[in-house]
C-alpha cells in the first residue's frame, strides 16, 4: 500500500476554508479554446459559509466566469442539500428540487454569454420504496417546472478501505434488489433516466440492471469508479483490465452512456490532493488520458459527456484547469466528436434541445 493511502479520509479531505487557501497558492490558467460550447453534465450545490464544506451558487458562478464558454449545466443531487426538514421522510428530497429551481430562475450572464444553471436536474428519490416512489417522482416533477430529467440513487459499495469512509453506507447488491427495481420501473414509467454511481467491481451488477430495463436511459457516473488506492493499488493493472472489459460490455447496451469525469476524487489514486498546489491542466491531462481514452474507445464520443463533479474534484484542481485538461486530452478528435463530448451528449441524454441548438450555432475559430 502506498504511504499516502493511509491518509485517505474520503473524497473531500479538506474543509472549504482549507481548499480555498490551497487554491490561492496557484495562479489560474487562461481558458483554452474559449469559443467551444460546454454543458457541465454533473455538479453540486450545497451548504452555506457557516458550514465546514460548502459550494454555493456564487461559488459556481465564479467558476463559470473564468473564460470557458459554458452554455448550461446539469445539477445532480448530493449532501441532502435543501431537503425538507419535516413532513413524510420519502418526500423530503423534493426540497432539493424546489431549492434548485428557486436558485436558478433565469440564465446567468457570463462573459461568453448566457448559461442556464440546472437546465436539467437529477434528483434523489428512494427507489427502494418500489411502486410507492411514484408520488415522490410526481412531486419532484411538479417542483422542477419541467426541468427534472432523472434520479440518482447512489449504489456505490465497497467492503474495504474505501467503504469504511463512505459517510452513508448503502446496501450491497442494491441494484439487484427486487424493491429497488420496482422503483426503477417507476423511473421508466415517468420517462426519467437513472444516474448510476458505482465502483468498478460493481459494473457487472449495473450490466444486469441495464439488461433488465433496456428502454431505461442509464448514465454511468465518474467513468465507472475504478478504485486506485489502498488494497486496489497493487492490483492496478488487473483492475484497469477488468474495468475496460466491463465498460465495453456496458457500451454494448445502447441505453447506457458514460460521464467522463470525477477523476479528481482521491479514490482514483492520482494523489493530486496531497500536492503543495492544485494540479495544472497538463498534469491532469497526462494522468487522466488513459481513462478518457478508454471511455471513448468503449462508448464513442456520441455516448460520452464531460462533467466537472465540482466541488468534489476541486480537491485536485481548479475549474478552469479541469476543462483545459479535457480540451488537451481530446485534441486528436474531430470537431464533431468534441462537440459531442463537451455538450451534445449531455443535451441528448438530458433532453436539452435548446442548449444543443445554441451550441450548434456557435462557430469555432479556424
Amino acid at each position: 500500500m502506498n504511504d499516502l493511502d493511509s491518509l485517505y479520509r474520503g473524497n473531500t479531505p479538506k474543509t472549504t476554508a482549507e481548499l480555498l487557501e490551497w487554491h490561492a497558492r496557484e495562479g489560474r490558467e487562461d481558458a483554452l479554446e474559449p469559443q467551444l460550447p460546454i454543458v457541465d453534465a454533473h455538479h453540486h450545490l450545497f451548504g452555506t459559509e457557516s458550514d465546514v464544506r460548502y459550494y454555493r451558487m456564487q461559488d459556481l458562478e465564479r467558476d463559470l466566469s473564468t473564460g470557458h464558454k459554458f452554455i448550461g449545466t446539469v445539477y445532480v443531487e448530493a449532501y441532502f442539500a435543501g431537503w425538507r426538514q419535516s413532513g413524510p421522510e420519502a418526500m423530503r428530497p423534493v426540497g432539493e428540487v424546489e431549492r434548485m429551481v428557486g436558485l436558478t430562475p433565469s440564465p446567468l450572464s457570463l462573459p461568453h454569454g448566457p448559461c442556464q444553471v440546472a437546465a436539467g436536474i437529477v434528483s434523489y428519490a428512494d427507489l427502494r420504496l418500489g411502486d410507492e416512489v411514484a408520488p415522490v417522482l410526481e412531486a419532484e416533477m411538479a417542483a422542477a417546472n419541467g426541468r427534472l430529467r432523472g434520479v440518482r440513487h447512489i449504489a456505490a459499495w465497497d467492503g474495504g478501505t474505501v467503504g469504511r469512509h463512505i459517510a452513508h453506507p448503502v446496501q450491497r447488491y442494491l441494484l439487484a434488489d427486487a424493491g429497488f427495481r420496482r422503483g426503477v420501473a417507476q423511473l421508466q414509467r415517468f420517462g426519467l433516466s437513472f444516474d448510476a454511481w458505482v465502483y468498478h467491481h460493481q459494473l457487472g451488477e449495473l450490466l444486469g440492471l441495464a439488461d433488465a430495463f433496456p428502454d431505461l436511459p442509464i448514465v454511468l457516473n465518474h467513468v465507472g469508479g475504478p478504485i486506485g488506492i489502498a488494497e486496489y493499488r497493487p492490483q492496478h493493472a488487473a483492475v484497469m483490465a477488468k474495468w475496460r472489459q466491463d465498460l465495453r460490455a456496458l457500451a454494448a447496451r445502447p441505453n447506457v452512456c458514460v460521464k467522463v469525469g470525477g477523476l479528481g476524487m482521491a479514490v482514483y489514486g492520482f494523489g493530486f490532493e496531497h500536492g503543495s498546489r492544485p494540479a495544472t491542466s497538463a498534469q491532469l491531462a497526462q494522468a487522466w488520458q488513459p481513462y478518457i481514452d478508454a471511455c471513448i474507445d468503449a462508448f464513442g464520443p456520441q455516448r460520452c459527456m464531460f462533467e466537472s463533479n465540482f466541488p468534489v474534484d476541486k480537491h485536485s484542481c481548479g475549474y478552469t484547469e479541469l476543462w483545459n485538461a479535457y480540451k488537451l486530452a481530446t485534441r486528436s478528435l474531430s470537431e464533431n466528436e468534441r462537440r459531442d463530448m463537451f455538450y451534445r451528449t449531455a443535451c441528448r441524454t438530458y433532453r436539452l434541445p435548446e442548449l444543443q441548438r445554441i451550441g450548434d450555432e456557435t462557430r469555432l475559430a479556424v
